[in-house]
C-alpha cells in the first residue's frame, strides 16, 4: 500500500452513479479505488490488482454478486479478499447464502456513510492482524 492510503477498495455495481458517489467518498477518506461496473470486470481487477477489500452489489445483470464471491473464492489469488456485500434487499435468505459463500459484512441500501467507514476501517484491521500472523507463523 502508498503511504497514507488505508486500503485498496474495489467497488462493484452496474449502477454507474452509486459507484461514482463511493469512488468520492472513499477517495476523500484516503482510499484508493478501483471501480467495475459488473461481475467479469470485477473478477478480472480482483485478480489482476492488489486489493483488501471488495464492495459488491448483489444484483447485477451479467454475474449478480453471489456469482462474484464464487469465482473470487475458487482463485487462490482472491479467495482471502474480505468482501462487503451492498444489498438493496436486507433478508436473512440474503444474508444466508451470502456466508455460505464467505462474505464478511452486509451493508443495506442506502449505504450509511459512517456504517461504511467503520465496516471498512474494522475489515482492514483484521486483514492487517491476519497478515502479521502470517508473516509471523512464516518467520
Amino acid at each position: 500500500m502508498e503511504t497514507n492510503v488505508q486500503g485498496n477498495v474495489l467497488v462493484v455495481d452496474d449502477d454507474r452513479n452509486a459507484v461514482d458517489i463511493l469512488n468520492r467518498l472513499l477517495t476523500k477518506e484516503g482510499f484508493a479505488v478501483k471501480c467495475a461496473h459488473g461481475g467479469r470486470e470485477a473478477v478480472e481487477i480482483a485478480t489482476a490488482h492488489p486489493i483488501d477489500i471488495i464492495l459488491l452489489d448483489v444484483m447485477m445483470p451479467d454475474m449478480d454478486g453471489f456469482q462474484v464471491c464464487e469465482a473470487l473464492r475458487k482463485n487462490p489469488r482472491t479467495a482471502e479478499i474480505p468482501v462487503i456485500l451492498l444489498t438493496a434487499k436486507d433478508d436473512m435468505e440474503t444474508r444466508v447464502v451470502g456466508m455460505r459463500l464467505g462474505v464478511s459484512e452486509f451493508l443495506t441500501k442506502p449505504i450509511n456513510k459512517t456504517e461504511l467507514f467503520a465496516r471498512l476501517r474494522a475489515q482492514m484491521h483484521q486483514r492487517t492482524i491476519e497478515h502479521r500472523i502470517a508473516h509471523m507463523l512464516s518467520s
